[in-house]
């Protein structure tokens, strides 16, 4: 059946590997940039979309320079522009930023039970929060002409931009289904307006 030229084709992109991937760190919205391998990923993967005949309008990237980065090699291979926007930018997780578990321990910023209001890292950005930023960010991607756009984020925020699209409300203590994103996984949606539907066409996790 022939789609609607009204419908929108997103891609939903997580980085590739970071240094903070690579040494264990919660990063939240601390900057750490890609490693090699991080960088060999976003590589492999542009090169895979080109000789896939991939097409997009638009790639947008949060600001970090692990997904900035990614978006740019995949955007340079595929000629596409570019542009930052900071509500796709990972959890804010307040006094946790950069730290590895043992100092999170250490500085006592665990809690025995997340509720949804929680701020996280005792300044950070609530499970609520994230998940409203997540569908603010939907939101301005329909505020868009229909197309195709790629967005590279981070996990976290990935998982509640998922949530919103199907319905799943925040749960507490990271309770409910989640979404394995691994460096450089990507999942495929469409959404025609007319009928508000969405369709996941395709969830590749590395």
């Amino acid at each position: 059946m022939t789609e609607p030229a009204s419908v929108y084709h997103i891609t939903f992109l997580r980085h590739g590997e970071s240094v903070g991937n690579a040494e264990g760190r919660y990063q939240g919205q601390a900057d750490f940039p890609l490693t090699g391998h991080g960088r060999e990923q976003a590589r492999i993967l542009g090169q895979r979309w080109l000789a896939e005949g991939r097409e997009f309008d638009k790639v947008i990237a949060s600001p970090l320079p692990r997904a900035r980065e990614t978006a740019e090699i995949i955007a340079g291979i595929l000629s596409l522009d570019l542009e930052t926007d900071p509500l796709w930018m990972e959890r804010a997780n307040g006094l946790m930023a950069g730290l590895k578990h043992e100092d999170i321990r250490a500085r006592d910023l665990e809690v025995p039970f997340l509720h949804p209001y929680h701020h996280v890292g005792q300044t950070g950005e609530s499970e609520l929060e994230l998940y409203l930023r997540a569908g603010q960010g939907i939101q301005g991607l329909l505020n868009r002409p229909p197309g195709r756009y790629l967005v590279v984020s981070h996990g976290g925020t990935l998982n509640k931009t998922l949530m919103v699209i199907l319905g799943m409300p925040v749960q507490a203590n990271y309770q409910g289904a989640g979404f394995s994103f691994g460096n450089t996984a990507f999942a495929d949606f469409t959404y025609t307006p007319s009928s508000h539907r969405w369709r996941l066409k395709r969830f590749e996790s590395p």
